[in-house]
């Protein structure tokens, strides 16, 4: 059965897992547990900043967080008591295959904290190693059956990394594939899982330039019956003018239903903090007003 979810989603996404320990924190695995409790802290205060957002106007019923159970269990935990839209994520974090983090108990985790949404971030590209691509769209039908029998929301983040081939064809230029090359890729990409029996609920999407990319992911998304499915940008870590300008190229599209931007929220607060340039008042402060803004912008595009 194809489910769908097209109303509006603004999503503070904080589930950095091992890059986040790694580059923010110089973290090393096997970490203490003081390092351990010093992440799951900054995460605290991203939440902090989630809900001041929600307190000062963001409409409760659209906005949502996404966190993951290693460092985040207390605050998942608390989202679901306070009714907030909540997202957990499923994979294991810094692999170029997807896996389930926890293997096969990965339904019990779910059930554990009944998220509104379980996530999946993914690396597939059409083009790349056919024999991985095949693994990990078994691993995600698997994933889609459990959650659609369950009557669970599925939220699907797609990367698209470029292949050597494809990066050649462009001269090297990343952003010259982004814009040539990624959104075709991105079609075919969703079509293939689409065929294979994975049905997410909201494909979480690579900010794109131009408004027929959106056009054309959207209208992938929602083919064939799947007219309620949604759509909702990222905001890749990129500075502020670009999140708007993805953020305005998608809002005014039909399918893409909102945001999720992460990185550009709450790093450079989480940076200023632990070097002692802010305190965590500032820091929560500094991170519900981008995820207004945020929310500013989109709303204004999308009229």
């Amino acid at each position: 059965m194809i489910g769908g979810y097209d109303k509006r989603l603004y999503i503070l996404p904080f589930d950095h897992r091992h890059s986040y320990g790694s580059e923010v924190f110089g973290y090393k695995e096997p970490m203490t547990a003081a390092q351990i409790d010093d992440i799951a802290q900054s995460k605290a205060v991203i939440y902090g900043g989630f809900k001041a957002a929600i307190e000062a106007g963001v409409p409760r019923e659209n906005a949502g967080l996404l966190v993951d159970e290693e460092y985040g269990s207390a605050i998942l935990q608390e989202a679901r008591d306070h009714g907030y839209i909540v997202c957990l994520s499923t994979e294991k974090s810094g692999r170029h295959d997807f896996d389930f983090e926890y293997g096969d108990a990965f339904a019990e985790h779910i059930e554990k904290f009944n998220p509104t949404f379980a996530k999946v971030l993914v690396r597939y590209n059409p083009q790349g190693d056919p024999a991985m691509n095949a693994l990990q769209t078994s691993r995600l039908k698997r994933l889609s059956d459990y959650l659609a029998s369950s009557k669970r929301l599925f939220m699907f983040e797609l990367l698209v990394p470029a292949e050597k081939s494809q990066l050649q064809q462009v001269g090297g230029d990343v952003h010259a594939y982004d814009l040539k090359l990624r959104p075709a890729l991105m079609k075919q990409a969703i079509e293939e899982l689409q065929n294979a029996g994975v049905e997410p609920d909201v494909w979480k999407i690579e900010g794109l330039d131009r408004a027929e990319d959106c056009r054309l992911v959207a209208a992938a998304a929602r083919r064939g019956g799947r007219e309620k499915v949604g759509c909702i940008i990222l905001g890749r870590g990129e500075n502020e003018a670009q999140v708007i300008k993805w953020l305005t190229t998608a809002a005014a599209v039909p399918g893409f239903i909102g945001f999720a931007v992460g990185r550009s929220s709450f790093l450079q607060s989480i940076v200023d903090l632990r070097a002692g340039k802010i305190d965590r008042g500032q820091a929560v402060r500094q991170i519900s007003d981008k995820f207004m803004e945020w929310v500013g912008v989109f709303d204004k595009a999308a009229g």
